[in-house]
């Protein structure tokens, strides 16, 4: 196998289908850091995937995901099935995969060949986090995993672009947690496929589950009804019958179809979200090198000229778009 520094695309292309550890992490540093030759790779790879099932955790700081993640990891590595795991924090920038104080507990699968583990941050990504964590997770499948995890820090915009991909999303939250509940009261979250309550000795989980519950019970058009585990993860409680109702999930998206809708309609998302990203910093890059341009924005900002005007003269002028109605 080609050796650190003279990896070709074909070469590369044909260690991450070989499963090659050095050649996953290799095409994976070389997604998180934009670099051309990850492009042509995955372009490479791309019809070979679609067989890895991606499943989104995500929830806020501190609530065990990364617990709970290695416990799943363990369960499902008892019927030898290949395993992925992204870590992303949007954060942090990440140096070359590094791990960080609550990923540890996954450092317990770092030495089983059937698992490979990677942190991400957003360094040099022009399309952001959702496209390198695509890329990686497309890398991951082509590698032959049969489950990726997508584990994110928080519930942020970033955050939700990132899980937009999971086929199913588990909603981690733990008692205390209460701005999650908020937020999932305010219909931010309408994510979860799954709920996780960790840390389910504490004398308040059985008064959040009802909480969740009960807002979940507001939502009756939904086909599926988020089902809620608890959970401890440092024990491994309540992990198989969480692993249950995942898997519950993703027989219900297959039987009723709507699986690979879901996928085709995430893709097209992701499509128009790393468009968009990547459009947005080329026009800022744009307008920064253009007086003319800048001349607009200290126009709107000294109310002489209306935005509207201001985005119809900038579109023409960087993308060439011409149209009455911006």
């Amino acid at each position: 196998m080609a050796g650190r520094r003279d990896w070709t695309r074909e070469t590369l292309a044909a260690g991450v289908r070989d499963g090659d550890r050095r050649a996953l992490a290799r095409a994976i540093t070389l997604v998180e850091n934009g670099d051309p030759m990850a492009y042509g790779v995955v372009a490479d790879l791309y019809p070979a995937t679609g067989k890895a099932y991606a499943v989104g955790v995500t929830g806020p700081p501190g609530v065990g995901k990364s617990s709970l993640v290695s416990a799943l990891v363990r369960l499902i590595r008892a019927s030898d099935t290949q395993v992925g795991v992204v870590s992303v924090d949007p954060s942090s920038p990440f140096s070359h995969g590094a791990l960080l104080g609550d990923r540890i507990r996954l450092t317990d699968h770092f030495l089983d060949p059937g698992v490979f583990i990677r942190s991400m941050g957003t360094r040099g990504h022009l399309g952001g986090l959702a496209e390198a964590t695509l890329q990686a997770l497309l890398v991951l499948d082509a590698a032959g995993k049969d489950i990726v995890f997508l584990e994110t820090v928080g519930a942020g915009q970033s955050e939700v672009e990132v899980i937009g991909i999971a086929d199913t999303v588990v909603l981690v939250l733990m008692p205390g947690s209460g701005d999650s509940v908020q937020a999932l009261k305010a219909g931010i979250m309408e994510i979860p496929d799954v709920i996780a309550i960790n840390k389910m000795d504490h004398p308040a989980a059985k008064t959040m589950l009802n909480e969740v519950r009960s807002i979940l019970a507001l939502d009756r058009e939904r086909e599926w009804r988020p089902p809620i585990v608890l959970t401890e993860a440092t024990r491994g409680e309540g992990v198989a019958e969480l692993w249950e109702k995942i898997e519950a999930h993703r027989s219900h998206l297959e039987e009723s179809g709507q699986l690979d809708e879901r996928r085709r309609r995430n893709l097209a998302g992701e499509v128009f979200a790393v468009a968009s990203a990547r459009a947005k910093a080329h026009l800022e890059h744009a307008v920064a090198d253009d007086p003319e341009l800048r001349r607009l924005l200290d126009e709107v900002q000294s109310r002489d000229l209306d935005p509207l005007t201001a985005v119809r003269e900038i579109l023409e002028k960087v993308f060439h778009i011409e149209n009455d109605r911006s």
